[in-house]
């Protein structure tokens, strides 16, 4: 008929312009009918009702990465692992470091150590769904950092805290103490769905509570189940206490049931330890958010699926808005890599959500790029085939058409700090930590700050997708309290905080950071000192910009969204990026290749002078850049004279 013909003609064409995709039809052309849908099938045809029926069969084999070797051999993430935690040896090899990425660690070396021996040391991140942090856990984390680590904690921006300096003999003791609490650090790292993240508000709303709940049923859903972790950390024996976040997903939804339930279209596998997931895992990290309409403070675009929370006029949940393809990873002079902002998939209905999701990862599992590690990430499966093509693969595995977009209130950013009614008579209050460091330095004492207040008050705390943290559940008598425990030790209220640092964030970078070609984290604040002079010295000082810095072009601190960032290529030396949105929906701009770390003045007055003379009424600066464009910007730089332009 016409209709097969045409959709013939559409999936060959499609499949033709993607030749660097891992699928083709397989001569299994079934008759169409109304519901014009894909039914994959993997080695053996199905039977399906649906309209076009296609055999997407997987690339002849070649010889797999390393890396995917390296996975399968594992036996699970166990080897070779296990066997090398028992030696005497201070480190482990980068075999064995590849596999314990899975189970939350990285293994470190001071790199301003010059000893002749590496100071072998490993850093340890927690998975914490949704940011939240029970009272019982902080106080096991402040003690064990100090017991076993280097006495500090680090606020990531994927909401959750990581250890530093935990040396290799101590890695059982201090995990193990994790899970027997009821938290984890599974799947804080390696080739799996990361640390699932919401906004970190806790408004006792029905559409933040519905955040909540998802958030923590994704972290269930693909987890990863291999009994490795047990084995390994708690001698093959249950934890003492089930993860928290485990029974506080959706009520009626088990997230094990959800996980195994088969559709027969290909999502789930046959395999009996890793049915989601297989021996192979997926291509490279995955990464979850979670958020309501008009809030994004958690950088929704950044992750490789978002979900928007969108509810009826009652309150009741009705579905999630759902985009796919985002993630901040690039790799200096390789322009096949690249940062990229979630395409919009469209409106999946409450009842559908989670197989729509085994959908997505299956569609990354099975097509993604497991050839090249850098182009692995599932943003370039979506960019080579295009949202819409995305959307029909998706589409096959799940069974039936992906809704359209629905329309939701304009996104605004907002870190959330300082103090506010949560709306069930209790009271939030969002603490601005620099850089995520939690520590005791001379008179600024928050490390201990936070332990007295957790103590007295039993609080529990949120972290924040910006390195922060939340306090929620307050009772109102005890404001003055905690703002007592804080001045007390030298932490400054919110309102002495420059707006400049309670917007910016930085990257760990050095020393400890193997990735890291510069510094960040230490750099940052006398950066920030040199901007609000610049700005000051302008008469500009009321403007609020929003900068990050990263040692490397990983992205881990998201710096591809901010209005002005600072990237690392190289020992004091930085790429400079402009034009991210000051609501964080879209990416900057690659502005300059290199810039000394002592240029800092010299490059920003120019572009800061452009901006007093030819911005717009209310205009940010990141609008302004992106406005403009980076030709014209630096068109006005080659003629303009330093100090001949202030507000």
């Amino acid at each position: 008929s016409a209709h097969l013909l045409h959709c013939i003609t559409s999936l060959c064409a499609l499949l033709a312009r993607k030749t660097t995709m891992k699928f083709h039809v397989a001569a299994a052309l079934a008759l169409c009918s109304a519901s014009n849908a894909f039914a994959p099938s993997f080695g053996k045809k199905r039977t399906s009702s649906s309209s076009l029926s296609m055999v997407l069969e997987m690339p002849k084999q070649k010889k797999l990465a390393k890396i995917e070797t390296l996975k399968i051999d594992s036996h699970y993430l166990r080897d070779p692992l296990k066997e090398q935690l028992k030696t005497e040896e201070i480190s482990i090899s980068k075999d064995a470091y590849q596999i314990m990425k899975y189970h939350g660690s990285y293994q470190q070396n001071n790199r301003e150590d010059k000893g002749k021996q590496k100071s072998w040391q490993f850093m340890l991140r927690l998975k914490q769904p949704a940011g939240e942090l029970p009272p019982e856990l902080y106080r096991l984390l402040d003690d064990l950092s100090s017991k076993y680590g280097q006495g500090d904690l680090r606020g990531t921006t994927r909401q959750c805290f990581q250890m530093h300096g935990i040396m290799k003999g101590n890695l059982k003791t201090v995990i193990s103490n994790i899970m027997n609490i009821g938290s984890s650090t599974v799947g804080a790292c390696g080739d799996v769905s990361r640390n699932v993240m919401i906004t970190p508000a806790p408004f006792a709303a029905p559409e933040y509570e519905y955040a909540r709940q998802y958030a923590k049923l994704f972290a269930q859903l693909f987890r990863p189940m291999t009994p490795a972790f047990s084995e390994i950390w708690l001698d093959g024996e249950k934890a003492a206490t089930v993860e928290t976040w485990s029974k506080e997903g959706p009520p009626g939804i088990d997230p094990d049931e959800a996980m195994l339930y088969d559709n027969g279209r290909g999502i789930i596998l046959p395999d009996a330890t890793e049915p989601l997931y297989g021996d192979r895992y997926l291509p490279r990290k995955f990464k979850i958010g979670v958020t309501v309409p008009g809030d994004n403070s958690l950088d929704i675009y950044t992750n490789d699926i978002g979900c928007v929370v969108i509810t009826d006029d009652k309150g009741e949940l009705e579905g999630f808005n759902v985009m796919v393809g985002g993630g901040m990873g690039r790799t200096h002079n390789k322009e096949n890599t690249f940062a990229r902002v979630a395409d919009h998939l469209g409106f999946v209905p409450k009842e559908d959500i989670v197989e729509v999701m085994k959908s997505i990862v299956a569609s990354q599992r099975d097509h993604g790029n497991r050839d090249v590690r850098a182009n692995a990430r599932m943003k370039y499966l979506v960019h080579t085939l295009g949202i819409d093509n995305f959307r029909a693969l998706v589409e096959s595995y799940f069974g039936k058409k992906i809704q359209p977009w629905r329309p939701i209130a304009d996104w605004k950013y907002n870190d959330w700090m300082g103090w506010w009614e949560q709306g069930d008579g209790k009271l939030f209050y969002g603490q601005h930590v620099e850089n995520g460091r939690v520590k005791d330095e001379g008179d600024f004492r928050l490390k201990t700050a936070l332990r007295v207040l957790v103590d007295k008050y039993n609080l529990s705390m949120i972290m924040s997708p910006t390195q922060s943290i939340v306090f929620r559940y307050i009772d109102p008598k005890d404001k003055a309290g905690i703002e007592a425990v804080l001045r007390e030790h030298g932490v400054l209220p919110l309102e002495q905080v420059d707006p400049l640092n309670r917007l910016a964030m930085a990257c760990p970078a050095l020393p400890l950071c193997g990735l890291a070609q510069t510094e960040a984290e230490r750099l940052m604040p006398s950066y920030l000192e040199r901007i609000r002079a610049l700005i000051d010295k302008m008469k500009i000082g009321d403007e609020e910009i929003l900068i990050r810095m990263t040692g490397c072009p990983n992205g881990c601190a998201r710096p591809y969204m901010a209005e002005l960032a600072f990237v690392g290529d190289g020992p004091k030396s930085y790429q400079v990026w402009l034009g991210g949105s000051p609501v964080l929906t879209r990416t900057a701009y690659p502005f300059m290749a290199k810039m000394n770390v002592d240029d800092l003045e010299k490059t920003l007055e120019p572009i800061l002078a452009m901006y007093i003379q030819q911005r717009q009424q209310f205009e940010a600066f990141g609008d302004f850049c992106h406005r403009v464009g980076g030709d014209l910007i630096e068109t006005y730089t080659k003629t303009y004279t330093p100090g001949s332009v202030v507000a």
